[in-house]
């Protein structure tokens, strides 16, 4: 297990992630708001949608409320039981704890799979593994949605994970390693992002239609369409 994953894992898991959402500033919570409205004018009333990376359930219930069916999966059993608090009353918002790179659905079985929130960085994961499992099972006709950050929004990401680092949910941030995008901790954590071109790299070897959107100046979406 890499320092990342032991992040997530534990470190990072549960009431722990869910503070450093809480202790955001104005512009990040622009961000964050503007970035899952993005994901629900995807998803329509009949939809079966998958939330790839759930962690606490920060956006379950709002997917739940336009979607058919949600299902959550994450890899942090702490941050999938405060979830589980969190839907309690929703009947169509199920959760798994399963690797997003190696799901086990059947093929074509979701409409709109959703990994946002700089998912394809964060998780550490072979990112073309990722791609290829979340075509897998979205069915012909659907979306997967991707977000990262947007170039532009470097100098807010930098002050959010300062705050993170201050407040002792991540580690002491290395400034003489953290430029471009790259966000190094002195114990061994990392935050990267993908790129336009990045992006479009790991999408051409796949016969999928793809679209590369920056919504608020803050999000990078890359929409793949199966």
């Amino acid at each position: 297990m890499n320092s990342n994953d032991k992040y997530y894992n534990e470190k990072l898991s549960a009431d722990k992630l869910k503070r450093c959402y809480e202790i955001a500033p104005p512009r990040i919570q622009q961000y964050l708001e503007a970035e899952v409205n993005h994901v629900l004018k995807k998803i329509n009333s009949g939809d079966v949608v998958l939330e790839l990376g759930c962690g606490y359930g920060r956006i379950l219930r709002l997917l739940a409320q336009k979607a058919n069916l949600v299902i959550g999966i994450d890899t942090s059993s702490q941050s999938l039981m405060m979830a589980k608090k969190m839907i309690q009353d929703l009947k169509n918002c199920h959760l798994m704890k399963m690797d997003a790179v190696h799901l086990t659905f059947s093929d074509k079985i979701f409409d709109v799979v959703v990994c946002i929130q700089n998912g394809i960085s964060a998780f550490h994961v072979n990112k073309i593994d990722l791609i290829r499992e979340s075509i897998r099972v979205t069915k012909p006709g659907g979306i997967i949605l991707f977000s990262s950050y947007s170039d532009k929004f470097w100098s807010y990401r930098l002050q959010w994970f300062q705050l993170q680092s201050d407040a002792g949910l991540i580690g002491e941030i290395d400034s003489k390693k953290t430029r471009d995008g790259v966000i190094v901790c002195k114990d061994g954590f990392t935050a990267t992002t993908v790129n336009k071109e990045q992006f479009i790299a790991l999408t051409q070897r796949f016969n999928v239609k793809t679209s590369i959107i920056e919504v608020d100046e803050s999000s990078l979406f890359c929409e793949i369409y199966p």
